[in-house]
């Protein structure tokens, strides 16, 4: 993989450190099982970044991302026969791994950033993750970006995501527990800022931790009571927002837990 070498650094802040020193991951109890990908799953696989094609995802950044990343190493062995297939599935605690086409369409979305404006080759620089879950979107964003800060508020899904990232050894990607709605300043500025939880608006702290020049990504309550897709850049002139399709995500929740 793109950037990879020995070693896998995890990174905590201080008080995340002081939180977990002496207790055990809440689920699951042992890590995913690493499934080697055959040549029925590497069709499999295959299939779904040709499905995502035909849907209309255009960026070759993106198709070469979902491509690269074996979706199953993310998902219980049970529901390994399910991985490719564009449907959400659960990972412990409440919470889902994100379809592969909403996946792809956020991470879409991010790149066509006005920095990165006439720059269809260009990695985006360095990205913040509200969500990390099992570490899937984080390890697509790895081939996307240059750096990626992601961070997740429960403590047995933060400790799944590691072992999950174990296996890839990316040294561009660093996992953080913590609150999610406070960002993470020691990263700021960032280029791009993708959330995988909904909240009623996004938070003042994740705008002020973006660059001038990039681009936020997330779900946010609707006039209908649903939720849509918001996209958010931060422009010399200020701020500029715009409401896309109804999704469904988590709800975006503050603390650790």
């Amino acid at each position: 993989m793109t950037g990879s070498r020995p070693g896998f650094p995890v990174r905590l802040t201080p008080a995340a450190t002081a939180a977990t020193r002496g207790r055990q991951p809440a689920v699951p109890s042992k890590p995913t099982v690493l499934m080697p990908e055959t040549s029925v799953s590497a069709a499999v696989h295959a299939r779904m970044v040709q499905r995502l094609a035909a849907q209309g995802l255009a960026d070759r950044r993106v198709l070469d991302a979902m491509a690269a990343v074996q979706r199953h190493r993310f998902v219980d062995s049970a529901l390994v026969n399910q991985a490719y297939e564009d449907t959400s599935l659960p990972i412990g605690l409440g919470q889902t791994i994100s379809k592969p086409s909403v996946v792809a369409r956020m991470i879409e979305l991010l790149l066509a950033a006005p920095a990165l404006s006439g720059k269809p080759q260009q990695r985006l620089g360095r990205v913040l993750e509200i969500g990390t879950g099992c570490g899937y979107q984080a390890t697509v964003l790895s081939h996307v970006a240059t750096e990626v800060y992601s961070i997740e508020r429960l403590r047995g899904l933060h400790e799944r995501a590691r072992a999950n990232l174990r296996f890839f050894r990316l040294a561009t990607v660093h996992l953080m527990l913590g609150d999610g709605m406070l960002g993470y300043p020691k990263g700021a500025p960032y280029a791009g800022i993708i959330a995988a939880a909904g909240g009623e608006s996004v938070p003042d702290a994740w705008i002020e931790q973006l660059a001038i020049g990039g681009r936020i990504v997330a779900p946010t309550h609707s006039s209908a009571g649903g939720q849509s897709l918001v996209v958010i850049d931060k422009t010399a002139r200020g701020i500029d927002r715009r409401i896309l399709e109804a999704v469904h995500f988590v709800p975006l929740k503050s603390g650790i837990a």
